[in-house]
Protein backbone atom coordinates (compact mmCIF):
# COMPACT_ATOMS: atom_id res chain seq x y z
CA UNK A 1 0.00 0.00 0.00
CA UNK A 2 2.49 2.24 0.95
CA UNK A 3 4.43 1.62 -2.63
CA UNK A 4 1.41 2.74 -4.37
CA UNK A 5 0.68 5.91 -1.80
CA UNK A 6 3.62 6.35 0.24
CA UNK A 7 1.61 9.08 2.20
CA UNK A 8 -0.80 6.16 3.35
CA UNK A 9 -2.16 7.12 7.00
CA UNK A 10 -1.68 4.67 9.15
CA UNK A 11 -5.53 4.30 9.32
CA UNK A 12 -5.55 3.48 6.11
CA UNK A 13 -2.84 1.22 6.21
CA UNK A 14 -4.82 -0.41 9.45
CA UNK A 15 -8.07 -1.03 7.42
CA UNK A 16 -6.48 -2.41 4.74
CA UNK A 17 -4.47 -5.00 6.52
CA UNK A 18 -8.09 -5.39 8.56
CA UNK A 19 -7.11 -3.99 11.93
CA UNK A 20 -7.65 -1.37 13.68
CA UNK A 21 -5.10 1.89 14.15
CA UNK A 22 -4.53 1.32 17.56
CA UNK A 23 -3.22 -2.08 17.01
CA UNK A 24 -0.87 -0.30 14.46
CA UNK A 25 0.23 1.95 17.19
CA UNK A 26 0.73 -0.18 19.73
CA UNK A 27 3.33 -2.17 17.45
CA UNK A 28 4.95 0.93 16.17
CA UNK A 29 5.31 4.22 17.61
CA UNK A 30 4.30 6.85 14.76
CA UNK A 31 4.41 6.35 11.05
CA UNK A 32 7.99 6.75 10.77
CA UNK A 33 8.50 3.99 12.94
CA UNK A 34 6.38 1.55 10.69
CA UNK A 35 8.63 2.99 7.66
CA UNK A 36 11.57 2.30 9.61
CA UNK A 37 10.41 -1.46 10.14
CA UNK A 38 9.64 -2.15 6.36
CA UNK A 39 13.21 -0.85 5.39
CA UNK A 40 14.57 -3.01 7.84
CA UNK A 41 12.63 -5.92 6.51
CA UNK A 42 13.59 -5.13 3.01
CA UNK A 43 16.90 -5.27 4.19
CA UNK A 44 17.01 -8.42 5.64
CA UNK A 45 15.80 -9.84 2.61
CA UNK A 46 18.09 -7.92 0.68
CA UNK A 47 20.94 -9.56 2.97
CA UNK A 48 19.24 -12.88 2.31
CA UNK A 49 19.47 -12.57 -1.55
CA UNK A 50 23.03 -11.62 -1.28
CA UNK A 51 23.87 -14.40 1.13
CA UNK A 52 22.27 -17.24 -1.19
CA UNK A 53 23.73 -15.35 -4.30
CA UNK A 54 27.00 -16.33 -2.61
CA UNK A 55 28.50 -13.73 -4.34
CA UNK A 56 32.33 -13.93 -2.82
CA UNK A 57 32.60 -17.76 -3.51
CA UNK A 58 30.39 -18.98 -6.00
CA UNK A 59 31.55 -18.78 -9.87
CA UNK A 60 30.85 -15.44 -10.86
CA UNK A 61 28.05 -15.76 -13.25
CA UNK A 62 26.28 -18.26 -11.58
CA UNK A 63 26.29 -15.45 -8.34
CA UNK A 64 24.82 -12.36 -10.69
CA UNK A 65 21.99 -14.54 -11.87
CA UNK A 66 21.07 -15.77 -8.44
CA UNK A 67 21.57 -12.17 -7.05
CA UNK A 68 19.82 -10.56 -9.44
CA UNK A 69 16.93 -13.12 -9.36
CA UNK A 70 16.90 -12.72 -5.39
CA UNK A 71 16.19 -8.49 -5.45
CA UNK A 72 13.82 -8.80 -8.02
CA UNK A 73 12.12 -10.90 -5.66
CA UNK A 74 13.03 -8.67 -2.87
CA UNK A 75 12.08 -5.80 -5.18
CA UNK A 76 8.46 -7.09 -5.91
CA UNK A 77 7.64 -8.68 -2.41
CA UNK A 78 8.93 -5.11 -0.98
CA UNK A 79 8.16 -2.24 -3.11
CA UNK A 80 9.32 0.47 -1.14
CA UNK A 81 9.99 4.10 -2.19
CA UNK A 82 13.42 3.76 -2.72
CA UNK A 83 14.25 7.76 -2.35
CA UNK A 84 12.29 7.45 0.93
CA UNK A 85 14.20 4.73 2.18
CA UNK A 86 17.70 6.11 1.30
CA UNK A 87 16.44 9.25 3.50
CA UNK A 88 15.87 6.94 6.49
CA UNK A 89 19.02 7.26 8.88
CA UNK A 90 18.80 4.22 11.08
CA UNK A 91 19.40 2.05 7.42
CA UNK A 92 21.98 3.86 6.42
CA UNK A 93 25.18 1.70 7.70
CA UNK A 94 23.31 -1.53 7.35
CA UNK A 95 22.54 -0.37 3.36
CA UNK A 96 26.10 0.98 2.41
CA UNK A 97 27.68 -1.97 3.94
CA UNK A 98 25.43 -4.16 1.31
CA UNK A 99 26.22 -1.71 -1.59
CA UNK A 100 29.99 -2.46 -0.95
CA UNK A 101 29.42 -6.52 -0.82
CA UNK A 102 27.81 -5.85 -4.68
CA UNK A 103 30.67 -3.38 -5.29
CA UNK A 104 33.43 -6.37 -4.46
CA UNK A 105 31.75 -8.82 -6.25
CA UNK A 106 31.87 -6.60 -9.30
CA UNK A 107 35.11 -5.86 -8.98
CA UNK A 108 35.74 -9.29 -9.00
CA UNK A 109 33.27 -9.76 -12.20
CA UNK A 110 35.58 -7.68 -13.46
CA UNK A 111 38.50 -8.83 -12.81
CA UNK A 112 37.69 -12.62 -13.91
CA UNK A 113 36.52 -10.92 -17.60
CA UNK A 114 33.13 -11.02 -17.26
CA UNK A 115 32.76 -7.51 -17.21
CA UNK A 116 34.26 -5.05 -18.66
CA UNK A 117 37.37 -3.05 -17.99
CA UNK A 118 37.66 0.09 -20.03
CA UNK A 119 34.45 1.38 -18.34
CA UNK A 120 34.38 4.04 -15.78
CA UNK A 121 34.77 2.45 -12.29
CA UNK A 122 31.41 1.94 -10.61
CA UNK A 123 29.50 1.71 -13.83
CA UNK A 124 28.21 -1.75 -13.28
CA UNK A 125 27.27 -0.61 -9.95
CA UNK A 126 25.21 1.98 -10.97
CA UNK A 127 23.70 0.11 -13.86
CA UNK A 128 22.77 -2.98 -12.52
CA UNK A 129 20.50 -1.35 -9.68
CA UNK A 130 18.57 0.81 -12.83
CA UNK A 131 18.20 -3.04 -14.76
CA UNK A 132 16.74 -4.52 -11.61
CA UNK A 133 14.31 -1.86 -10.68
CA UNK A 134 13.03 -2.03 -14.59
CA UNK A 135 12.68 -5.27 -14.40
CA UNK A 136 10.73 -5.53 -11.46
CA UNK A 137 8.55 -2.89 -12.34
CA UNK A 138 8.44 -3.72 -16.36
CA UNK A 139 8.06 -7.15 -16.60
CA UNK A 140 5.54 -8.08 -14.02
CA UNK A 141 4.24 -11.22 -16.28
CA UNK A 142 7.94 -12.60 -16.13
CA UNK A 143 9.12 -15.12 -13.10
CA UNK A 144 11.91 -13.89 -11.43
CA UNK A 145 14.38 -16.13 -12.89
CA UNK A 146 12.99 -15.03 -16.47
CA UNK A 147 12.96 -11.40 -15.44
CA UNK A 148 16.63 -12.13 -14.26
CA UNK A 149 18.11 -13.74 -16.98
CA UNK A 150 16.76 -10.42 -19.38
CA UNK A 151 18.87 -8.19 -16.66
CA UNK A 152 21.61 -10.56 -16.90
CA UNK A 153 21.42 -10.46 -20.63
CA UNK A 154 21.16 -6.98 -20.76
CA UNK A 155 24.23 -6.03 -18.52
CA UNK A 156 26.61 -8.12 -20.21
CA UNK A 157 25.55 -7.57 -23.44
CA UNK A 158 23.86 -4.73 -24.19
CA UNK A 159 20.46 -4.12 -26.22
CA UNK A 160 22.48 -3.47 -29.61
CA UNK A 161 22.73 -6.19 -32.23
CA UNK A 162 25.45 -8.78 -31.93
CA UNK A 163 28.32 -7.64 -34.17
Amino acid sequence: MLADDPSASIGAIATEAGVDRRTVYRRFASREALLAAIYASRLDAVEAAIEAARLREAPIAVALHRYVEGIIEVNRTWPVELTRMRAEETIHERRNQLIQEVEVFLERATDEGLLRADLPKGWAGILLPQLLHLASQQLPDSSAAQAADLVVDTLLHGVGRPA
